[in-house]
Formats: C-alpha cells, structure tokens, sequence
C-alpha cells in the first residue's frame, strides 16, 4: 500500500447514508449473520481482536447483541506503537460497553521473537507492521483454537476492496460481518446501535507502525474513497465520470482503480494450476 503525496478529499462526496430502517435491517441481517456463522461450525463460542477502533467497537457490538456477552472473548493486543489512548480506549470498550472477557496480550514480545530469528527485517517499516498484524491473528487462533470458538473479524468494505488490510493477518478470521458496509456507513451503524460518538468518529488507523493513519496511507479521506468504490468500483461509470461526479482528479479514481487491481490476490483463495485433465 503506497501514500499518496497528499490527502484527496472529494468535493462532492456521494451520500451512501442508510435510512433508519434500513440501518436496522441491517444491524438484524448482521447479528443473525453471526449467529448462523457459529450455528454451521457447531460453537457457542467467538474471538473478537479489540483495537479501541470503530470497526472493532461496532463489530464487537453486534457479536454480543447476536450470542451473549458470556459467549465473546475479547483480546486486547498492544504494541509499542499504538497509541495508549486507543489501548485504553480498547480495554473501555470491552470492560464498559459490551461487558465481555478480555485479555490483554502484548505483541511485541511475538515481534522481538521473530526479528531475532530473522534481523535482516529489522529495519523494514511495512514487514515489522504486518508482523505485528499477524501476529494479533495468531493470538486470535490460538485462543480460538483453546475454546472451540471462532474468529470473527472486523473488516469493512471499503478497506477490502483496495486491499487495506494484511494478508493472513486481519484478513485471516471465520467470517466478517461488517464486510458489507462502506466506511461511511460503519460509522453511521456504530451510531445507530449507540457506539458513543468519541469512538465512532476517531481517526482511523492500521496501528503498524507510529502515527499511522488510513487517510494518510491512502491518500484520500474515507468520504472520497468510499464514493470512488461505489460509484466506479461497484458501480458502473467510468474514471472521468466518476472525477466529474465527485469532485476529484482522476489521478484519485486511477489510485483507487490501482490498488483494487494490485490487491486483488488478497481477496481470493491462493491459486493453483488448472488441472490437466
């Protein structure tokens, strides 16, 4: 995932807002999402990865609303570059508003281990950040595995379909129930169901490394990029038309156009050779 040089923002943003009843269907279609999930895999039991984030805070609300809080187990996993507030912000969310289990588990230490055995990364920004991306997933499996339960991700669709997000790392869960909703609309959600509005409206950030945010990654606002997926990814107009619709270069609707192509591999099985018979 390479920054743009500077944050697009659109001038004429597409409204993708839900109505308040189809926010409710949706919070239903989700939760019962959930529940069908953990029905077919035959567990009581999930594991959710809590980042003190919007997406996490509402998928973590709506896992709750779907089988228990007695049947979530939340796994709060700092390093040495997340910001405390959002580690603080993560525990709050856990102990105050779902009432749920919850460890906290440093990763660093699983990152300082495997540096070790391989130093030559040591120095490289984006391998060391989705180290510590896979290893929350590990930490995710292995309490997973411990209770028969199942990974339940946090992932959007916005950050899917540019591929904002590391391969077998918060890419690696049993489902994604929020994997429907554009960013815009995960916030709108979040509200709906009673998120408080200091979490549904934070910054959000990958935590890979120090002061990392996604705008500054993508190089655009998520407003922008979520009304280039919809109306160009997702739907049908072209580049210039899409430029022209929003109110943006068309270098931002190539940029986006460019990272859903190049990122394609992360949304699909690994690949094999067709058969020869």
């Amino acid at each position: 995932m390479n920054a743009m040089q500077d944050i697009a923002r659109a001038e004429n943003p597409l409204d993708l807002s839900l109505s308040e009843s189809e926010l409710e269907r949706r919070r239903e279609h989700i939760t019962e999402f959930v529940r069908s999930r953990l029905d077919a895999a035959g567990v009581d039991r999930a594991v959710i990865g809590l980042s003190g984030g919007i997406d996490s805070t509402l998928t973590g609300h709506l896992l709750v609303e779907a089988v228990g809080a007695e049947n979530v187990h939340g796994l709060v996993m700092p390093s040495e570059v997340n910001r405390a507030e959002n580690m603080s912000d993560a525990e709050r969310v856990a102990s105050e508003l779902l009432d749920v289990e919850y460890d906290v588990v440093a990763v660093e230490p699983i990152v300082e281990t495997v540096l070790d055995a391989y130093p030559d990364a040591a120095g490289d920004r984006l391998a060391t950040g989705n180290l510590r991306v896979r290893a929350r997933a590990v930490l995710n499996y292995l309490v997973a595995n411990h209770e028969d339960a199942l990974v339940v991700g946090t992932g959007n669709r916005s950050e899917a379909l540019v591929g904002y997000f590391t391969k077998y790392g918060d890419g690696a869960v049993d489902c994604h129930p929020i994997a429907n909703l554009y960013k815009g609309q995960v916030r709108q959600l979040a509200g709906h169901v009673g998120v408080p509005d200091d979490l549904a409206e934070k910054t959000a950030s990958a935590g890979m490394w120090l002061d990392q945010t996604d705008e500054g990654e993508l190089g655009m606002d998520y407003e922008t990029l979520d009304s280039v997926l919809a109306l160009h990814i997702d739907g049908p107009l072209s580049p210039s038309a899409t430029a022209r619709q929003v109110g943006v270069d068309e270098s931002v609707v190539a940029e986006v156009r460019r990272l859903h192509e190049q990122t394609a591999h992360k949304r699909r099985a690994p690949p094999g050779p067709d058969p020869l018979y």
